[in-house]
């Protein structure tokens, strides 16, 4: 994995030198796999593309050096992980709603050694109530449809700050049903690029939403109502 994984970084243009850091995650993360569902891609190589190379690919796309991220419903560490073994200059928080996860997420950061890097249980709805605008990113590649993820990512986000999503290719009829709630919550569409992910056939695609005024104290709702009317 370490290989393929230099091979790869090297093609995005970033240093090779996370090649390591990054096979040892994916070693402990497959062992993990075995007693608890973190991923279902289980081939080495599929991991380091389609986990490690997509995430990478973010640092391509947006200045990460410096900044404040959070992970919003991180799962097993993606894309917040990669993006600070590889930067780590990232103040990183990884956000998830499963106390499982965010064990693992720990027992990652202190095998690998990662500073300054909070792994926090709580429902991002939750979490934004003490945490309203303090970050210079948000990112997610969260299953959620775009909406849903607005509304829990972008009172997150300081102004001047972006939310940035990672999606499919073929988002573009979520993305024109997500407008009416990127204006309400205080945002603006201020790039869509579809990247490349190297070693494979497959493109994904970054959104990104660039915050330029608050974001309206009544958001996020509760996650009940969010799910259920969706801005």
């Amino acid at each position: 994995m370490e290989e393929l994984l230099a091979r790869g970084l090297r093609a995005l243009g970033l240093s090779d030198g996370g090649a390591g850091p990054l096979a040892r995650y994916g070693a402990l993360l497959l062992e993990k796999n075995k007693v608890m569902n973190l991923t279902a891609i289980t081939d080495p190589a599929d991991v380091a593309a389609l986990h490690f190379l997509d995430s990478a690919a973010l640092l391509t796309l947006e200045d990460f050096l410096g900044k404040s991220v959070v992970d919003v419903g991180t799962g097993a560490g993606f894309p917040g992980l990669p993006l600070r073994i590889l930067e780590p200059s990232v103040h990183l928080t990884l956000l998830d709603a499963l106390g499982k996860r965010v064990s693992f997420l720990q027992e990652v950061c202190a095998a690998l050694e990662l500073s300054d890097v909070d792994c926090v249980h709580a429902r991002a709805e939750e979490f934004a109530a003490g945490h309203r605008e303090r970050f210079d990113l948000a990112v997610s590649r969260a299953v959620a449809a775009l909406p849903v993820l607005c509304e829990l990512s972008l009172p997150l986000v300081r102004v001047g700050g972006a939310f940035l999503a990672m999606k499919s290719v073929e988002s573009d009829e979520e993305l024109r049903s997500a407008r009416h709630a990127v204006e309400l919550l205080g945002a603006e569409v201020s790039d869509v690029r579809d990247y490349a992910i190297p070693g494979t056939e497959v493109t994904h695609r970054l959104i990104t939403l660039k915050k330029v005024r608050p974001t309206p104290v009544k958001y996020p709702r509760a996650f009940a109502k969010i799910k259920k009317a969706p801005l």
